[in-house]
């Protein structure tokens, strides 16, 4: 199959090299990925300035082009300008740290993989848990055979799917977990601290302990050192709640045409 990798790490990132490394065994690849790193920049793209991308050779034998751009315009560019046709498949990653609960909606791993979504492409965002990271080989394997298993049963038009690794050797994993997001907060805080003209400034941090202990959430999934799988809708309409307005919002129409 054809494949699509990119990151939000940068195009020198290493876990991107070892999907390209694993991936280019067996399918055709091509990387586009940022020029630096863009992590937590969500969803965001570049409105107000020239999009520009650099083939660049990694190691002298990784060909990938590098793109002045967010994740999501990476997805974009690639599709509408670099690519002849669309990829069969787009996987983002893999990312040093987890991508888990309320985290997803910064992730620039995961937004990448919903560009793709958005243009009908089945998508994979792989992340793992830490930043030092030593078992990137065995998540690039894992992530070959989920992929092609993807491609294989097919997913909902518009779904992706968000995975976390544990960073330890693939043995050690107590097995595949089908997790939903939580969305519990972390305990944040900042840290307020003054230059040496007096003036504030301040560092955004938050505690890294999973605040949900539920073993059906990503993020304890995880910490239970399991591979934590979470589909990921591109819709946002929450369902539920739309057949409830339709209930008591029977009467706003006659409000808006007095």
């Amino acid at each position: 199959m054809n494949i699509l990798l990119t990151n939000d790490d940068g195009i020198y990132a290493d876990g991107l090299w070892a999907l390209y490394r694993k991936f280019s065994q067996k399918h055709a690849v091509t990387v586009i990925a940022p020029d630096r790193e863009r992590s937590a920049v969500g969803h965001g793209i570049t409105l107000h300035q020239p999009l520009r991308a650099t083939l660049v050779n990694v190691n002298r034998d990784c060909p990938g082009y590098a793109v002045n751009g967010t994740p999501a315009d990476c997805i974009k560019i690639g599709i509408m300008e670099i690519l002849d046709t669309k990829p069969d498949m787009v996987i983002s990653g893999i990312n040093p740290g987890a991508n888990v609960g309320v985290n997803i909606n910064y992730s620039g791993t995961v937004a990448a993989a919903k560009e793709a979504a958005l243009y009908k492409m089945p998508a994979i965002a792989v992340s793992m848990k830490g930043r030092q990271l030593a078992n990137f080989e065995d998540a690039a394997d894992f992530t070959v055979i989920l992929a092609e298993k993807t491609l294989k049963n097919g997913l909902p038009v518009g779904t992706i799917l968000n995975v976390n690794i544990p960073d330890i050797p693939m043995d050690a994993v107590k097995g595949v977990q089908i997790s939903r997001q939580g969305t519990v907060l972390y305990a944040e805080y900042m840290e307020k601290r003054v230059d040496p003209r007096n003036r504030s400034y301040y560092w955004h941090g938050h505690e890294s302990k999973t605040p949900d202990n539920n073993p059906d959430i990503d993020a304890s999934a995880l910490d239970g050192n399991f591979i934590s799988i979470t589909p990921i809708k591109c819709d946002m309409t929450d369902y539920h709640a739309l057949e409830d307005l339709k209930r008591w919002a029977k009467d706003m129409d006659t409000v808006v045409k007095k």
